[in-house]
């Protein structure tokens, strides 16, 4: 999925949106997206000065955007907004610098109504960089 079909999807825009593709995606199953992490990003410019490292809640974020393509993909949620309903059990094992690329891995666990959980974990290259459990309220 390009950019044009993820903002389809998700209402979020430059500077938030935090998704450059979408390599897989199952409709309230799973999806699998890249985010390309370059020195031009906003937030480097203070987090920190000389020692670049991306905010873990932009991390969770990113996942976040991940999450809802899996969600939104079915027709009974397209054109929702989901807002964070709470996080559970992030761990985040080594900081994320310019010239990484997150794959950001989704899994749903349920949904319910206008309630969603998933399992995420967001990787460079073969290392595991943040996981946890995202739990979403879908609104329209």
């Amino acid at each position: 999925m390009e950019i044009n079909e993820i903002q389809k999807l998700l209402p979020h825009r430059y500077p938030f949106l935090l998704v450059d593709r979408i390599l897989e995606v199952e409709p309230g199953k799973r999806a699998v997206g890249l985010k390309n992490v370059t020195i031009n990003e906003p937030f480097f410019q203070g987090h920190f000065p000389g020692q670049p490292v991306m905010p873990g809640v932009l991390i969770l974020e990113a996942l976040a955007q991940v999450a809802a393509v899996a969600i939104f993909s079915l027709p009974q949620y397209a054109g929702k907004i989901g807002f964070y309903a709470g996080i559970d059990g992030v761990r985040f094992r080594q900081p994320v610098t310019p010239g990484d690329q997150l794959r950001l891995e989704a899994a749903i666990t349920r949904i319910k109504g206008p309630v969603a959980k998933c399992q995420a974990r967001a990787y460079v290259e073969d290392k595991l960089v943040t996981e946890g459990e995202l739990m979403f309220a879908m609104e329209k």
